[in-house]
């Protein structure tokens, strides 16, 4: 009985969550993720076991935090309108971002990681290091993706994730009552207005959102379904011939994951498949649920794992000092730094928001290209750059 209340629990609270986030806006702006989280936490934390109702089943639990992110990569990225792309002046954004993130994470992880390592230490510090790689270059999906990748630990995880709305959430604060006014300052445009001209119902099309389980869209939502159980299936078996264990191979399956779905978002029907983006949404929604309630808070040592909290803020901070750094000399402007920014640290779908302060609608489809960018690079890099610190440890 436990296990079928525990499929239903893990598909319908995130399902009514996202329901209730159309109706009730408090929940749009902290993010449906924080209240899975809240949910999840206080569900193993504050009710004990003899006053439940009922009791989760580890393994299902275990099942579908494993499965969700793996789904929700090609669903993602396939709902991914890939030919609109403003590549000239996106490219320019992203690379000094993109190189500023790189280049602050790198650092920081040779100065926060213990005095004295151990090989073990080292290791695992590489997991954080290469997880964040994927939360500020991409988001919440590559930061799961590459959690699985790397074998971090479950507690390990929701450390980072629990610090990261601590530190995206003071950024948060620092740009929507300071964000205008300081990197307009600091990056002023040569060309006022802003140089992006207007796309019409292309530049609003990031805004508007659609329910992937209404009637009406049935049918796009079983074919992206469809598209993505070949996906998985081809990544699967191919991880599978690539171990050598005979188990599956995680880090080729989360990067054939990536490349395939990336090929597929050109096939036509899937082209501005909305749909598909949301229904991934879901997904990622499912795996924060999962993950959140299987940690017992009262087995963790908050006080041992700031090191983590010191380190996301270093990314942050010092990320975004040199982004401005660049940003002068490849005279980028305070809007498309600041719109860049918000995308790559606290995920695309503030981006609106980061216009809206602006005043400057158009910015939003850079915003999201931007975002999307960070999607497709950010499991190649995460894990690419924890493997490149474990060659080098």
């Amino acid at each position: 009985m436990d296990t079928i209340i525990t499929i239903i629990y893990l598909l319908a609270v995130p399902m009514l969550v996202m329901q209730l986030s159309k109706r009730w806006k408090w929940i749009e702006k902290i993010s449906p993720m924080t209240v899975l989280y809240i949910i999840g936490l206080a569900f193993a934390n504050l009710l004990p076991e003899s006053n439940r109702v009922f009791n989760i089943d580890s393994n299902i639990n275990t099942l579908f935090s494993n499965l969700a992110v793996p789904i929700a990569i090609p669903l993602m990225l396939m709902g991914c309108s890939m030919g609109n792309w403003q590549i000239g002046k996106a490219f320019k954004v992203f690379l000094s971002g993109l190189v500023s993130i790189l280049i602050v994470t790198v650092i920081g992880f040779f100065l926060f990681q213990p005095s004295q390592h151990t090989p073990d230490s080292y290791k695992a510090f590489a997991q954080i290091c290469a997880v964040a790689t994927g939360i500020y270059t991409g988001g919440i999906p590559n930061m799961g993706a590459i959690k699985q990748a790397v074998g971090m630990p479950h507690q390990t995880y929701l450390y980072i994730t629990s610090y990261d709305l601590i530190v995206t959430g003071l950024y948060l604060v620092f740009v929507i009552f300071f964000g205008k006014t300081v990197f307009r300052k600091l990056l002023p445009a040569k060309n006022s207005p802003q140089q992006l001209q207007d796309k019409g119902e292309d530049t609003n099309a990031s805004d508007s959102k659609v329910n992937p389980f209404d009637r009406e869209h049935y049918k796009t939502t079983l074919l992206a379904i469809g598209i993505t159980l070949i996906i998985a299936a081809i990544s699967y078996v191919a991880s599978l011939l690539l171990s050598k264990d005979g188990s599956p191979n995680m880090t080729m399956l989360i990067l054939l994951l990536t490349t395939l779905a990336i090929a597929a978002s050109f096939i036509p029907p899937m082209k501005k498949q909305q749909h598909s983006f949301d229904l991934g949404l879901y997904c990622v929604y499912v795996f924060c649920l999962a993950i959140a309630t299987a940690c017992n808070i009262r087995e963790m040592d908050i006080a041992g794992s700031l090191t983590i909290l010191y380190y996301l803020g270093f990314i942050i901070l010092g990320s975004l000092v040199l982004q401005i750094i660049f940003a002068k000399l490849m005279k980028i402007d305070g809007d498309a730094v600041m719109v860049c920014s918000v995308a790559l640290i606290n995920s695309p779908p503030f981006v609106p928001l980061a216009a809206a302060l602006l005043n400057n609608k158009n910015i939003v489809v850079l915003g999201i290209t931007i975002g999307l960018l960070g999607y497709m690079l950010g499991n190649y890099l995460g894990i690419g750059l924890y493997h490149l610190l474990l060659a080098i440890g």
